[in-house]
């Protein structure tokens, strides 16, 4: 008995289920690397406009041109992604690395603060805590929380706070805000404007190699429009860098929208901060003076001892070597 085989039409018919998981796994794939470069390309294109960063050249006119595609997924293609080559004439590329990819922190590892002080004491004159607020890299509120002060409320600076007495009902205890305040920011890079008037109405110290004052944003930047005076407002930084105004109307101003400004003034030049922090850091371990324990054993030796003294010394240990026998 012969086996009759399938038409060959029929075997066609099947249809291979490996074909669109391939297509769904590229289109992935594809909607990924969009979004990991949606916010790069809106922050360039902003340094392109202040000026900031020079338009790529034509690809014609490089010497080197460029591959068209890389290999997506490998670990060849995203080193190259992180360190652009340099041209065989010593040029670099005139693509500046994104914010990530420097060497700064991760956006897990960096948040923005902005607090806002009542007076207290003689006339009001002492500034105290009435109210914080922490956003993360992307702009997210982490904390919001109005604070009671120690002392009791003289000045609450309503036009420039935004306090009133209403808010101090459902505030919290500093000590209670302290604490909490003080764990998000442990360990972490904190942005901010005059953040040394935060720190202070915190009782703080955050270590300065995780400090960013956006007041030295200028100063990066090397726009003399900026400095006609010693201390540029986080206002005007807002409106001349950011385009945008904050702080307006009479009802005081927002700690939240303080904090989400002065992260984005930090995004604007993270690369060269970052960069610069790095080279302070490296100069500043390289200087550093050698081990002092090193030099204390050295001393030690019989060498740099006062003669009287080494003799003296050493007659004290025959005897008491002498003793033990």
């Amino acid at each position: 008995m012969v086996t009759q085989e399938a038409p060959e039409s029929a075997r066609c018919l099947c249809p291979s289920p490996a074909s669109p998981n391939v297509k769904d796994a590229l289109r992935r794939k594809h909607k990924r690397k969009s979004r990991q470069h949606q916010r790069f390309m809106a922050r360039k294109a902003l340094l392109q406009e202040q000026g900031l960063l020079s338009t790529p050249p034509d690809p014609g006119s490089s010497p080197l041109p460029m591959p068209l595609e890389e290999p997506p997924g490998t670990k060849a293609a995203s080193s190259e992604r992180q360190h652009p080559r340099t041209e065989s004439g010593g040029v670099p590329s005139s693509r500046k690395p994104t914010p990530r990819e420097s060497a700064g922190p991760l956006p897990s590892k960096c948040v923005a603060i902005d607090c806002e002080m009542v007076g207290t004491g003689p006339r009001g004159r002492v500034s105290e805590l009435a109210r914080c607020s922490v956003v993360s890299y992307h702009g997210d509120v982490l904390y919001d929380k109005y604070v009671r002060p120690e002392m009791p409320v003289v000045d609450y600076r309503t036009r420039w706070s935004g306090i009133t007495r209403q808010h101090m009902r459902t505030a919290i205890p500093f000590q209670v805000a302290q604490k909490e305040i003080l764990k998000l920011l442990k360990g972490k890079v904190v942005v901010g404007h005059a953040l040394h008037n935060d720190f202070q109405a915190l009782k703080y110290v955050h270590p300065r190699s995780l400090t960013r004052d956006t007041t030295y944003v200028p100063n990066l930047l090397s726009q003399p429009s900026l400095h006609t005076r010693t201390r540029v407002s986080l206002k005007d930084l807002a409106l001349q860098l950011l385009h945008k105004k904050i702080q307006v109307g009479q009802h005081g101003h927002s700690s939240v929208e303080d904090a989400m400004t002065a992260m984005e003034l930090y995004q604007l030049v993270e690369v060269q901060w970052e960069q610069q922090e790095a080279s302070r850091l490296r100069n500043h371990s390289e200087d550093r003076e050698p081990d002092s324990s090193t030099d204390t054993e050295q001393y030690m030796e019989d060498q740099y001892w006062p003669d009287d003294l080494a003799q003296a010394t050493s007659g004290g240990m025959e005897e008491a070597q002498d003793k033990r026998e």
